[in-house]
């Protein structure tokens, strides 16, 4: 019986801890030619420049929006950047190179030493002068995904009160 009890207070104990929060991953230094493809795309955006985005990407790369469609070519791309960009800092996490593919993780922010808003997949293909070219971006923030408004349930919008007795 004292076995129970301590098992049950072990279990109700462990329940009650705090849940230790995710640190962030900590950045490693890339070889020049792919950080070459982060600092392009830093600076792209910072300028606002949805062409010099494009340019970054395979004529067939995509980008894969969180909550959106994707978008494959370079002229799409560019139609999908127009308008976007702003503050931004890029930094890796993890890469890995086989021959002419490889990919970046990392995380981004909109300074130098903020906490990651986000993070992203670059999947990159070299092409045969030795520059790395994108073929896809994935990204998403860290931020919980926002709920729609509740609403009252169908049944309650559509109910009839009773007829009161006469």
């Amino acid at each position: 019986m004292l076995s129970i009890s301590v098992l049950v207070t072990t279990v109700l104990l462990s329940m009650s801890a705090p849940v230790p929060v995710p640190t962030a991953l900590p950045s490693i230094k890339l070889p020049a030619v792919l950080q070459k493809v982060l600092t392009d795309y830093e600076t792209a955006w910072r300028a606002r420049d949805a062409a010099a985005l494009a340019a970054l990407f395979t004529e067939d790369g995509m980008v894969l929006p969180s909550s959106r469609p994707p978008v494959r070519g370079r002229g799409p791309i560019q139609a999908y950047y127009t308008g976007q960009g702003g503050p931004l800092v890029l930094r890796a996490f993890a890469y890995a190179v086989e021959g002419d593919v490889g990919y970046i993780l990392g995380g981004y922010s909109r300074a130098v030493g903020e906490p990651d808003m986000g993070k992203f997949t670059l999947t990159l293909r070299k092409d045969g002068t030795g520059r790395w070219f994108i073929v896809s971006d994935l990204d998403n923030g860290n931020q919980p995904p926002r709920t729609p408004q509740q609403s009252p349930a169908p049944e309650a919008a559509t109910r009839v009160p009773p007829t009161p007795p006469s």
